[in-house]
């Protein structure tokens, strides 16, 4: 499937707010600044669906866009951004946590990482949390355009080891050169597939 009919729905600040009909959800989460936003519109083969900013902690809601009239990308606040208010980080965090724990349409995370950068501690917790909660994820290790090859997958085992992931179970990815995209469009087919909603 080439997610090429996509419509943005609704973003969503409190859960009554969320999409009522039974379609599977995938949720994309991310520390701030790792890329998320142009992965989702390389994915969607889009410019500006999901919008880009060089401004970290943009997004502050639960942005839901429908794809294909099958299933929703749900892009998630990034985390972990300092200049974001005390308040305003809890309450994302109350909202994220929420929604991911709660929402029967979940059908997996993908956690998004930059390549670049060794294991950070806050996608550590997220994974840790994920696997407690038994909900599925796929990692995604964004900007692989910004090193060479053997950098790429010196780097990619790193990220696995740390954080406890079959390379099976992750993606390398450039939103540049489009590295990765058809083989994580093919893993999230199969996540929606798995919905817990199904």
């Amino acid at each position: 499937m080439d997610y090429l009919e996509t419509t943005f729905v609704i973003s969503a600040h409190r859960l009554d707010q969320l999409p009522t009909d039974e379609l599977p959800e995938i949720a994309f989460a991310g520390r701030s600044n790792v890329g998320k936003s142009s992965l989702l519109n390389t994915l969607l083969n889009r410019k500006q669906l999901a919008k880009v900013s060089s401004r970290p902690g943009k997004t502050t809601g639960l942005n839901f866009f429908l794809v294909q009239q099958s299933l929703y990308f749900v892009d998630l606040p990034g985390y972990g951004y300092a200049k974001v208010g005390k308040e305003q980080r809890f309450s994302w965090g109350k909202l994220i946590s929420a929604y991911l724990e709660t929402r029967k349409q979940l059908a997996g995370v993908v956690v998004i990482m930059d390549l670049r950068h060794g294991v950070k501690q806050l996608d550590s917790e997220l994974l840790h949390w994920l696997r407690r909660q038994s909900i599925p994820f796929l990692a995604v290790y964004t900007k692989a355009d910004k090193l060479s090859g053997n950098e790429r997958t010196r780097q990619a085992a790193l990220l696995d080891a740390g954080h406890g992931i079959s390379s099976a179970d992750r993606v390398v990815f450039s939103s540049v050169n489009r590295l990765g995209r058809e083989l994580l469009l093919e893993k999230i087919q199969k996540l929606g597939e798995g919905s817990r909603a199904s």
